[in-house]
């Protein structure tokens, strides 16, 4: 990317946040996304205040970005990891193995060996193979199983790729055991975007009748694992970061009320706010003189980072400086020559009458999953750049 700051000294008001007075005094030849660490740091401490007694272990593929990983780092975060390279990256920005979960339930041999041998010593599991592995390669080491979630009420349910149902995961803790590995806990996703704490009820109900059965069938586990699942602002309501985690914490505290330790894994909540995508209007049009919506296809799409509207799920709030000008419904689409690169057509999207080529179009809450969803350069676009202030 090539940035180059105006010369002119702005003053920016007090009620134009840092991130947009940034943003406004620059440059960009490329669509960039813009980190505000501030931001990130005041999610941080709202969010570890409303959790409480529980332990954050930022989702690291939510963004991970070095800058995020340093501010976090400086914040006493601990981190989940999901591959060797997220790994690699939160040691070598100064986190301690024993602050870092390799939380992916799906791993190579070999880097559950490589994670090892560098002080890594929690794994999550849902399978006979998985714990297999873990006790070849790291033997002795902890795990967590994590369980299926049957009830989700989250924008994004996580519940048919990971976890295990309540039966199995009896099972898998006995198996652990016999693998001479040390069962500590029990993990889970109440899923993405879970936009009230209330949501989170029938699940934990379900989860406290598995952790009860494993204690009564003998396993001392120690460890509570509630994932991710706190929600960024895309356009429809949301509680407070800190109320919010501050009811989930009662929640569980209800329904688990004796466990020593209780980690929490947000992503999205901790950084989708503190990020802005400046991309740019590359073609505004209509198919036919008969057309009901202009297409309006942007600088950025779904391969260069904003792989989240697929289905329409992530609704992007869009800015733009026409916005007090007449609008009007828009179909939104990419640049690359892909029909699948289309961002909202069933719900358009309200822009400017008046936007053309060339105009600046501001992203908001884009700081989570968009760098790392953007691909290496499909088509010859370039990836999507980071700034961090």
């Amino acid at each position: 990317m090539t940035m180059t700051m105006h010369n002119a000294q702005l003053r920016a008001d007090s009620a134009v946040s840092r991130l947009d007075t940034f943003i406004a005094l620059s440059d960009f030849d490329r669509p960039t996304l813009v980190v505000d660490l501030d931001r990130v740091e005041r999610q941080f401490r709202a969010l570890a205040t409303g959790l409480g007694r529980a332990q954050i272990h930022y989702a690291v593929k939510a963004n991970p970005a070095e800058e995020v990983i340093d501010r976090l780092v400086s914040l006493g975060s601990h981190f989940d990891a999901a591959s060797r390279g997220e790994i690699a990256l939160c040691l070598s920005r100064g986190a301690k193995p024993r602050e870092i979960s390799f939380g992916n339930t799906i791993k190579k041999p070999s880097d559950i060996a490589w994670a090892w041998d560098r002080g890594i010593t929690l794994f999550a599991a849902d399978a006979e193979e998985e714990l297999e592995k873990i006790a070849e390669h790291a033997p002795g080491a902890r795990v967590y199983i994590r369980l299926i979630v049957e009830v989700s009420e989250a924008d994004w349910p996580l519940t048919r790729k990971f976890g295990c149902d309540a039966s199995k995961a009896l099972e898998l803790m006995d198996y652990a055991r016999d693998l001479a590995l040390d069962p500590v806990g029990i993990s889970f996703h109440v899923g993405s975007q879970t936009r009230r704490a209330e949501m989170w009820g029938p699940a934990l109900d379900a989860l406290a009748e598995t952790w009860a059965a494993a204690q009564a069938a003998g396993h001392g586990l120690s460890i509570l694992n509630i994932g991710g699942g706190f929600p960024a602002f895309y356009g429809e309501e949301i509680e407070a970061p800190e109320a919010y985690a501050r009811a989930v914490m009662e929640m569980v505290e209800a329904r688990f009320p004796n466990v020593p330790h209780i980690m929490a894994e947000p992503g999205r909540g901790m950084v989708a706010e503190a990020g802005t995508i400046v991309a740019e209007a590359m073609l505004v049009s209509r198919k036919s003189d008969r057309d009901l919506h202009r297409w309006v296809y942007l600088d950025i799409g779904r391969f260069s980072g904003l792989a989240e509207t697929e289905g329409e799920a992530i609704r992007y709030q869009l800015e733009t400086a026409r916005d007090h000008e007449p609008m009007g419904p828009c179909i939104l689409a990419g640049p690359s020559c892909d029909s699948a690169d289309v961002l909202y057509e069933k719900r358009p999207v309200m822009l400017p009458v008046g936007l053309k080529s060339g105009d600046r179009v501001l992203i908001r809450n884009t700081g989570a999953y968009t760098s790392t969803y953007s691909s290496v350069g499909f088509n010859g676009f370039p990836p999507l750049d980071v700034v961090c202030i």
